[in-house]
This record gives C-alpha cells, structure tokens and sequence, in this order.
C-alpha cells in the first residue's frame, strides 16, 4: 500500500513542511491519535511526486517552502480535485499568504504551535466538513478586513444583499459549524442549509467555503 492511499479506517494525509522537527512533531501527533495514514514531504517537489500516484484525502502544508510557496500546491490541487481538503501550516506574520490561500481554495489553518491534541481534533474537524480556523489567524484577517473597510456597519455594505437568515447561516460556515449544528443552532431544518449555502454562493459570487468567508469578511457582513 502505497503512503497516501486510503483504508476504510484511515484518512491519508500528506504533510508538507520543510522544517523537519515541526514536521516530525506534526505527523507524530496525527499517528499517535489513530485513524491517519501521514506521508511527509520537505519541499515542493518532493510533494508533487507523492501526488503523482495518488490524492490526499487531507493536504496539510506550509506556505513558505525551500524550492517555492506552498500556495502553488494548493492551487494545483485543487485544480485536480475538488475532494481533497487543504489546510495550510501557519504562523502569523504573513497577512497576503493567509488570504491568498483562502481564495485558492484552502479550507481551514493551523498554528504551527499548536498542541498534539489539537492537531489531530483540528484535521478531523475539516474531515467532516468544517473549516477550522486558528482564532488567532481570524483576528488577524478580521484586523485586516477592517483596515480595507473602515469597519463600516455591515448595513452599509451588504451589496450581495443577503438575507438575515443567509448572513446567521454565513456565520455558521465561519466558524466551521456542520450542517446540522447551524440547523440547530438556527432552528431550521438540516435539509434547508445547503439551498441556503446555494444562494449565498450565488449572491457573493464564490465557488468555496473560504471565498465566501473572505468576501463576507470583506463587506463586513460577519464578525469571528
């Protein structure tokens, strides 16, 4: 069996770091969870060539690497399959990265620092269809949003023109709620998210889950 492809039991995962004790300590913390299959990479190419052969149910990658960005990766990637979640390797600093790879498609972030337990929770999490994001991270792009818009009431600025209802559900997709947990936490049924996802997707003109929180952050339609 090669190192990405995928039992029943287990989530193939290919890690993508250039420094090796974070990289170890990383895959470390995902095998000793249970349930991961990790492949490891060093740099860009290295990585394409696992790629070669097989797709990732989970890419988890840094963005500055010693042959390239990482965000190359990430947009090759997903030119190739929709399927694969991706989740970049962060640490703050570098503002355009950090939404750069929002609009490529990446679907959640995670500290480099972050404790063994929360690495394995956080990738489970973006497994089942949530998109984990670093508190730290949004703050960060919320700081960053509001510098471009002058923090103006979301009133003034809801061009999509959103409905209540789609700006709560919205929300919900911020914070990496589930289908469910936003139709119980809004009182409607599961069934009705995803027209409502639909339309938001319409309205804003976005294709993904991080498009869609960029451009509601941008318009200041949402706070994390």
């Amino acid at each position: 069996m090669g190192p990405l492809e995928e039992t029943a039991e287990e989530i193939s995962v290919l890690l993508v770091e250039d420094d090796a004790p974070t990289r170890r300590r990383i895959a470390d913390a995902l095998v000793q969870a249970g349930g991961f299959r990790v492949a490891e990479a060093g740099d860009l190419g290295q990585a394409r060539g696992l790629l070669q052969s097989a797709k990732p149910h989970v890419l988890l990658t840094d963005l500055q690497l010693p042959d390239g960005n990482g965000l190359e990766l990430i947009r090759e990637v997903r030119q190739r399959s929709e399927a694969t979640e991706i989740m970049v390797i962060s640490i703050l600093g570098d503002e355009q990265s950090v939404i750069s790879a929002i609009l490529l498609g990446a679907n959640g972030y995670l500290l480099k620092d972050a404790f063994p337990p929360d690495i394995a929770h956080t990738v489970r999490e973006l497994i089942r269809g949530h998109s984990p994001i670093s508190a730290s991270i949004a703050r960060f792009i919320v700081r960053r949003t509001q510098a471009g818009t002058g923090a103006k009431p979301a009133s003034d600025l809801n061009t999509a023109k959103l409905t209540p209802r789609e700006i709560d559900i919205l929300w919900g997709i911020a914070k990496g709620f589930s289908y469910a947990d936003i139709a119980s936490q809004l009182g409607i049924s599961r069934q009705t998210v995803p027209g409502y996802i639909k339309n938001i997707y319409r309205k804003l003109d976005v294709n993904t889950r991080g498009e869609a929180v960029f451009e509601a952050l941008q318009q200041g339609l949402i706070r994390l």
